[in-house]
């Protein structure tokens, strides 16, 4: 499990976003910011229009998300402490 902030992703605050992947991680924010435009948060509104007009021009998009999968594999790993399922 891996841990990135909506900020890493091109959003505009430190919510914690977690995943198994970076396709994980990419759905995660889709739902954060979906969910905070539609509570209002207007913040939001820029990165989500970004988001969505990112595949109508293919290559840019593709270039994002393999940039994002290279953020990703650099992450280090979450320590597990704390998290559910996880002895101690």
């Amino acid at each position: 499990m891996k841990t990135m902030t909506c900020k890493q992703l091109g959003g505009p605050c430190d919510a914690l976003l977690t995943g198994d992947t970076a396709d994980a991680i990419i759905k995660a924010q889709d739902g954060h910011l979906k969910a905070a435009v539609a509570a209002g948060d207007d913040t939001h509104s820029e990165a989500l229009k970004a988001m969505k007009g990112r595949w109508k021009n293919p290559i840019a998009g593709m270039g994002w998300y393999r940039q994002t999968k290279r953020d990703f594999a650099a992450v280090v790993p979450d320590s597990g402490i704390g998290s559910v399922g996880v002895d101690q």
